[in-house]
This record gives structure tokens, sequence and C-alpha cells, in this order.
């Protein structure tokens, strides 16, 4: 089979809680920002990171200077406080296997999503790495599956997008791409149905069926 799966980073292929909400906190507390330190805060994981800190401070502090703090914490350490999915690895080989191009699109800055991808040993499954800049493009990860389509030349049909959170899904939609949605990671079956999932997953293992079911033809969520 051919085709192109374009792959999530946190909350599908890693889960980054500890070092995330870590360095999250850190740039609160450097920004003066009062919060309860027992606010569940996982719903930042996933969206850009710009758009999270904006959303929390509502136009009370600078969110360009917290998502400076917060890099600089992050890449000190946080980076690799995270641990890969179980199986998640042996499902990357065997989408390859059976013929698949793999290409990592997240919203996490692409400097670090490289680090990352060495770090847990994803390099040799990808063809290619895409994430957010620095200056903020491509934050949107539309525009960030837009780009990649454009780069490889892809057909929209013949790519399927798979990710934890709504913005996956959404942004796969934009883009006239299939998502299927991982329930191991951080949005959950209602958000991403209520986003428009073709396809939900339990276990990295279905990842393989799931994927060649999709690009064969379309589906509903199940």
């Amino acid at each position: 089979m051919t085709g192109t799966i374009l792959l999530d980073l946190d909350g599908t292929l890693i889960d980054p809680e500890i070092g995330i909400l870590g360095s999250y906190r850190h740039a609160l507390q450097r920004m003066g920002f009062a919060h309860d330190p027992a606010d569940n805060l996982r719903w930042i994981i996933g969206p850009p990171l710009r758009r999270s800190f904006a959303q929390l401070f509502a136009g009370k502090h600078d969110a360009e200077e917290a998502v400076e703090i917060y890099r600089q914490h992050y890449a000190a350490g946080g980076i690799f406080e995270a641990h890969a999915y179980p199986g998640i690895i042996d499902a990357m080989a065997n989408l390859r296997a059976a013929g698949l191009d793999l290409l990592l699109c997240t919203a996490k800055a692409r400097v670090f999503a490289e680090r990352i991808v060495e770090h847990f040993g994803f390099a040799p499954h990808l063809k290619g790495i895409y994430g957010a800049e620095f200056d903020g493009r491509f934050d949107d990860k539309g525009e960030l599956i837009g780009h990649i389509l454009e780069t490889h030349g892809l057909d929209p049909a013949k790519v399927c997008m798979v990710g934890d959170r709504d913005n996956d899904v959404l942004a796969a939609k934009r883009n006239g791409v299939a998502c299927i949605g991982v329930l191991w990671g951080y949005g959950g079956e209602a958000e991403l149905i209520g986003a428009g999932a073709r396809r939900l997953i339990q276990s990295p293992d279905e990842l393989l069926a799931a994927c060649t079911a999709q690009l064969a033809g379309p589906a509903t969520a199940s």
C-alpha cells in the first residue's frame, strides 16, 4: 500500500506531561501569575504554546515572554522528562513495512521535536520532521499540514493524520485529510468525535489496521 501518515508527537508518540507541565508552571511562577498548583493544566498539552498562554493570561500578562521562559526551562531538561508510549515504535515499524511513509507533524517547536525524535529512537522510521518555528510560523497546525502537502506534493486522499487532540482533527479536515484519533493521549473520545475524527483506536497495535483501512476508503468514527 502507498500513502503517507502524519504523526502527532505529544500524546501520540510520547507522554510528555512531566516535562511540559513542569516548564509551564515554572513560566507561570516567573511571570507572577497566581494559580493553584493543584490545577489540572493537562489541557495545554497538544495545542500551540502561544495560544495556551494567551488563553490563560487573558491579556493580563505577556504571552511571548512566557513562551521564552518556558522554552529555556524546557530545553534545559524538561524536554526529556517524557516516555514513549509502549508499542509505538513497533507500530511505526509496521507502518513502514506496509509501504507507508511517516512524517512527524507537531505543534511543538521543530528544533525540540528533532531532539526528542533522536532521543526516543523514532528517527529511523520518519521520512521528515515538521513542527512550529520559534517565530510563530506553523503554530497553526492546519497551515503546517498544508505546508507538508505542498512540500511533498501529496494527494490529501492518500494522507492520514494520527493525533490525540481536536486540533489534530480540525487541522486535517481543513486540508481534506482524514484523521485517526488515538485514545491513549490527552483529548479523549468526546473531544475527538466532536471534532470529526474518522476512526478512534485504543492502542498502538491497532494503528496499522486503522491506517490501511482509512487509506483504502472513507469510514465513520468507530
